[in-house]
């Protein structure tokens, strides 16, 4: 198994800026965000956004075996798609009620920034309110587990003992985070879950090491933690059709403990207003 690569403190100044043209553009698409408008509406503005930005995306035209490639710039899941959403996944406008996850990745400079946010337009339902909330704290306690010793479980520990057995919302299975750097997917897989077989997560164990770049996402559904995914095609969906929220972070290991590269996203207001 490859390991997992390890940066420099200049590179790790390069990732930063990766990063922060993904923030950037969230807060672009936060500030612009409206009902009535279409997923390729949305798409068309976060690409003309990273061109603004002197970047562009890292998802148009990426290939994973048995799939086409990425048709579109960012990926844009609605309520029971819980990620890879294509601009074309939904041909309705957005209206009230409806949660959508935004995931941008970037090329900036050889270095990849990759991270997502969701967002609610109008004012959320309660148990739409504690799905983001608990997706948001969830990534937060993930992160602070992230410490240069410790093993990349206490991630998963922290977050499914947050989501799971406090708050009792379902965890996406067989979906987590990963390195990345100057490719979106390096190792390690960083599961949300801990693994329930010898096996499952052989990653569980790596230890967190200074100049480790983690972008780190618990997905969540208010139903269930299964899905469905129709063969050779992106989005994901929960299996009973449960709304389902997403969040990511960039996040360097440093020597003094993680540093989040992506600071910035949890400053967004998640409801677009009506």
């Amino acid at each position: 198994m490859p390991g997992t690569p390890l940066i420099t403190q200049s590179d790790a100044v390069l990732a930063y800026d990766a990063a922060q043209k993904v923030v950037e553009t969230h807060k672009r698409i936060r500030a612009w965000l409206r009902p009535g408008v279409t997923l390729p509406e949305i798409d068309l503005f976060v690409a003309k956004t990273l061109d603004e930005l002197g970047s562009r995306s890292c998802f148009l035209g990426y290939k994973v075996p048995r799939s086409p490639a990425f048709p579109s710039h960012a990926c844009l899941s609605v309520n029971e798609c819980v990620v890879h959403g294509t601009a074309a996944s939904l041909a309705r406008p957005m209206r009230e009620g409806d949660v959508l996850k935004i995931d941008i990745g970037v090329t900036y400079r050889g270095w990849i920034g990759d991270a997502a946010w969701t967002y609610v337009f109008g004012e959320p339902t309660p148990i739409v309110r504690t799905l983001l909330d608990v997706g948001k704290e969830s990534l937060r306690r993930g992160v602070a587990a992230l410490k240069p010793g410790n093993t990349l479980i206490a991630f998963a520990r922290a977050v499914q003992g947050y989501v799971e057995a406090e708050q009792g919302l379902h965890l996406i299975r067989g979906l987590g985070g990963h390195g990345y750097g100057r490719r979106l997917h390096e190792p390690p897989f960083v599961s949300n879950t801990v693994p329930t077989y010898a096996g499952e997560w052989p990653d569980a164990h790596e230890i967190c090491k200074p100049g480790m770049l983690l972008a780190v996402e618990p997905m969540i559904g208010i139903g269930t933690g299964q899905v469905v995914q129709a063969k050779g095609q992106w989005p994901i969906y929960t299996a009973d059709g449960s709304l389902s929220a997403h969040h990511e972070h960039d996040v360097l290991i440093t020597e003094s403990g993680p540093k989040v590269l992506s600071e910035g996203l949890d400053e967004l207001d998640d409801v677009i207003p009506i």
